[in-house]
């Protein structure tokens, strides 16, 4: 039986291997073409379904005047985005090729919806930022790159749009990449990969292009298919936490089973691990652990699993069971970058509830260090209150202990949301320092 539930185990997770998923974002100025190279990308790789480019080619004809294929209306969905030919949401498409799965999701340009990128690219795995070819490197440029570095996207792609309309010149392209590589030094982005594009035309994008022979890179799709996707499974990191205490009702025989589910959110976890149980600090072994209602000697992210331990301990929803040979911190006063996403300014001395995955806390905005100039990407610091919109670093008190990670170390355990305790609105997204 035994050997019957390894060998489960290993085909599953074969299978989940093979199902190589990777999540990307677009961002960059209004009107450089985000839209209409997701769009491009999509067309080019066989993406759309026949209905919806038959429902894309009528709207196409009524809008352009030859009758081409909008492309940016396979990402633009919202109505207001449609009439003013911008894009406001964060649009999200679910594709593959015959290489890998993506989910690609399609950032505003327009500075008044940074909220809404720093939303689509919190779990991004890949960022690729647009630059039109005749206008450079721009403010949002810098706001957008500096966002990607901020919330420690591992690959990023700067893709210099509409390289036809400066008659697919290398020497604009050198002059582009230099410039782009002159400011994002600050940054901590990692380097990025330059490609030449033409989103309207369909130069390297999803096929090479014969019209820049000076350009020996890959395309804009060869590269999404080989990056790496953001490491899910590093030895040493395990961990989990609690939304469900399982236990079987009265007229069950089960009477001593108690079981915590929950979705791994980051490593491995095997039968017999040695782990700890926090906010109580506790360390105990795994007794059993299930996937899927079946028994199996290992498990790992993202997989969802009910968790079993040799020791009757007191744990509720929002508890972390971590690895007991890599510990995370365990603090009330926490250090945080934050983007604020309500209407409502914040200032110090609010109170707000700390939603963290599923454990909420009460929560205090004790001081505002500084907040980002995004234009210049310098350090503003003391301001009285934050507005919507604004990146900035502050520090939190909550009522409880709180088990996190540095955002840079783990995304899915160093992120968080502050909710207003009254409304229930969400009014910041935040990164754990």
């Amino acid at each position: 039986m035994r050997h019957g539930l390894r060998l489960r185990t290993h085909v599953v997770k074969n299978y989940l291997n093979t199902m190589d998923l990777l999540r990307f974002i677009t961002c960059g100025n209004v009107d450089d073409g985000k839209s209409t190279l997701t769009g491009r990308l999509l067309y080019d790789s066989r993406a759309v379904s026949p209905d919806l480019l038959e429902t894309i080619e009528r709207q196409s004809r009524n809008k352009t005047a030859n009758g081409t294929i909008d492309l940016a209306l396979l990402t633009d969905g919202l109505r207001a985005e449609r009439e003013q030919g911008i894009t406001i949401d964060v649009a999200y498409k679910y594709f593959s090729t015959s290489k890998r799965k993506f989910i690609l999701a399609d950032a505003p340009g327009h500075v008044q919806y940074t909220r809404n990128m720093v939303t689509g690219a919190s779990t991004a795995d890949a960022a690729i930022i647009l630059l039109d070819a005749r206008k450079g490197v721009t403010e949002q440029t810098r706001r957008h790159s500096a966002i990607a570095a901020l919330l420690g996207i591992p690959h990023s792609i700067v893709c210099i749009n509409k390289i036809d309309l400066v008659d697919y010149s290398e020497a604009v392209f050198a002059d582009l990449v230099a410039s782009y590589l002159e400011f994002s030094g600050k940054l901590e982005l990692n380097t990025p990969q330059f490609i030449p594009v033409s989103a309207l035309a369909g130069d390297n994008v999803v096929h090479h292009s014969e019209k820049m022979p000076w350009y020996n890179g890959p395309t804009l799709l060869d590269y999404l298919e080989t990056v790496e996707p953001a490491a899910q499974h590093r030895p040493g990191d395990s961990r989990f936490q609690v939304q469900l205490v399982i236990r079987p009702g009265e007229s069950s025989t089960l009477h001593d089973y108690r079981g915590y589910a929950g979705q791994i959110q980051s490593g491995v976890y095997r039968k017999g691990d040695r782990v700890v149980v926090f906010p109580s600090g506790i360390e105990t072994t795994i007794k059993s652990i299930e996937v899927h209602q079946q028994e199996v000697d290992e498990a790992f992210a993202p997989q969802p699993a009910v968790l079993q331990l040799t020791d009757e301990i007191d744990i509720s929803r929002g508890a972390s069971i971590v690895q007991a040979s890599k510990l995370p911190e365990v603090k009330q006063h926490l250090g945080a970058m934050v983007c604020i996403t309500g209407e409502t300014p914040l200032r110090s001395g609010d109170r707000f509830l700390l939603q963290h995955g599923s454990n909420r806390v009460k929560a205090i905005l004790k001081s505002i260090d500084h907040k980002l100039d995004m234009g210049s990407l310098k350090q503003i610091g003391g301001p009285a209150q934050l507005q919507v919109n604004d990146l900035a670093q502050v520090q939190l008190q909550t009522s409880k202990p709180v088990a996190f990670d540095p955002y840079r170390e783990n995304r899915k355990t160093g992120a968080f949301i502050l909710i207003h305790e009254h409304s229930n609105q969400t009014v910041a997204a935040g990164m754990f320092q």
